[in-house]
């Protein structure tokens, strides 16, 4: 019980602290290119419970690790009014990237972190900013490569949008309701090892490895 505890612990602020600025990542660069819709809802802010969403915050993660052993979510997707945007199609892949871009932000932050607990090495307390910034470096790759995938509605879809002939932009928009359920269906896929995304996930723990090592 005690060890669950602490995982909990652990693990809860980084990845609160992971999903809402990625969020408010998106939000703040909307109102930047002219769409205040988000800073009128109350959504840039830290406070987490505003981006909580049940399915991609709770059950998701859940369900990924009990499954697949793999630890990723979302929070609740930060509205956007493309009426508001001079340039709908640049500004909303603007937008899109702001969310990665703040992940990796973070991972440079919970890098530093580490370095300094690992300075103060001996104490418990040292012992517990190590593991919380572990799984902050972890978390935040696996958000920003995440999301830079092309699959609506994945930020990588809306940047690929920006770039593509209008046709197959409108074809992804056309796939971006069902998008979760494929999410979904891989994570499935990958529990009954249909389909096999460990390699994602070990490069991920690479990547994580050598920027803290």
């Amino acid at each position: 019980m005690e060890e669950i505890i602490y995982k909990i612990a652990t693990a809860a602020i980084p990845i609160l602290f992971a999903i809402t600025l990625h969020e408010v990542a998106h939000g703040w660069m909307a109102n930047k290119l002219g769409d205040g819709t988000a800073r009128m809802l109350g959504r840039l802010t830290l406070n987490p419970i505003k981006h909580i969403d049940p399915i991609g915050t709770i059950a998701v993660p859940l369900l990924a690790v009990l499954s697949a052993g793999m630890l990723f979510g979302w929070a609740k997707a930060v509205p956007v009014s493309t009426r508001n945007l001079k340039n709908p199609r640049r500004d909303m892949a603007l937008i899109a990237v702001a969310g990665p871009a703040a992940n990796l932000l973070m991972v440079v932050f919970w890098v530093i972190i580490i370095k300094i607990a690992m300075a103060m090495s001996g104490s418990g307390i040292a012992k517990g900013f190590i593991d919380m910034a572990w799984i902050g470096v972890y978390f935040n790759l696996i958000l920003a490569f995440f999301n830079i995938l092309p699959l609506p509605p994945l930020d990588g879809s809306k940047v690929l949008s920006g770039f593509v002939p209008r046709n197959v932009a409108n074809m992804m928009d056309r796939i971006e309701p069902y998008g979760l359920y494929i999410i979904i269906g891989i994570i499935f896929l990958s529990y009954n090892g249909i389909i096999n995304i460990s390699p994602f996930f070990n490069f991920i723990q690479n990547l994580a490895l050598s920027l803290v090592s």
